[in-house]
């Protein structure tokens, strides 16, 4: 079987660079773009954590094929990585309660209150867990937050962040999600793994609007 050569990007990142840890939270329309850049980028390992099974409306804006509606979406995900790339995929079929996680860990999510749960139950004050992803859309939007889970600052700015579902902006329901919002997330998200593989300064939060081509660091 061929393995990936990765010398066209030697000079920007190395898979021995990216030899931690990876975990996803959610394989829907960020997740599962999220999770196949991460791999053909370089990294060895990612676990994969979503309960849900592919439906239609999935189809459009998420990485899935016709024929895996029906299938668990980490086990289908695990099988178009494996036709990608030789990464090594654990899928986990169930909801993320409270893990003792390690590396990398990004939230891919569909809700406030999920998110709330991620971080308390196992991300907040980990030694373990060196960077937390969050990544958030809606429409033509990407928010992506970046901490440090032991660093008090990054913990205090992440959480003025957090609200509940109630408060929330609730897009319409043929608003909510398009494919090259999806893809531009991944994008955004791998390009973060990326600088902290490399020990590069990164931003706490980045927001892509489509609708205005505008991008914002902090």
């Amino acid at each position: 079987m061929a393995l990936p050569d990765f010398w066209r990007q030697l000079d920007m990142v190395t898979p021995e660079q990216l030899s931690f840890p990876v975990t996803i939270v959610g394989a829907g329309g960020i997740g599962s773009p999220t999770a196949l850049t991460l791999a053909k980028m370089g990294c060895p390992q990612i676990t994969i954590y979503d309960p849900d099974t592919i439906e239609q409306h999935n189809l459009p804006n998420q990485l899935y094929r016709l024929a895996d509606v029906g299938q668990p979406k980490v086990k289908a995900l695990q099988a178009i990585i494996h036709e990608f790339t030789d990464c090594e995929v654990n899928p986990v079929a169930e909801r993320l309660v409270e893990a003792d996680l390690s590396g990398v860990v990004i939230s891919a999510v569909d809700s406030m209150a999920e998110r709330q749960s991620i971080w308390q139950g196992s991300i907040r004050y980990r030694i373990r867990v060196d960077l937390y992803v969050d990544a958030r859309m809606g429409a033509e939007v990407s928010r992506v937050f970046s901490v440090r889970p032991t660093d008090p600052d990054d913990v205090r700015f992440y959480e003025s962040t957090l609200y509940s579902d109630l408060e929330a902006t609730e897009e319409n329901c043929t608003a909510r999600a398009i494919i090259y919002n999806v893809l531009n997330v991944a994008s955004l998200v791998a390009n973060i793994v990326k600088r902290h593989a490399r020990g590069e300064e990164g931003h706490r939060e980045l927001i892509f609007d489509f609708a205005t081509m505008s991008l914002l660091l902090d």
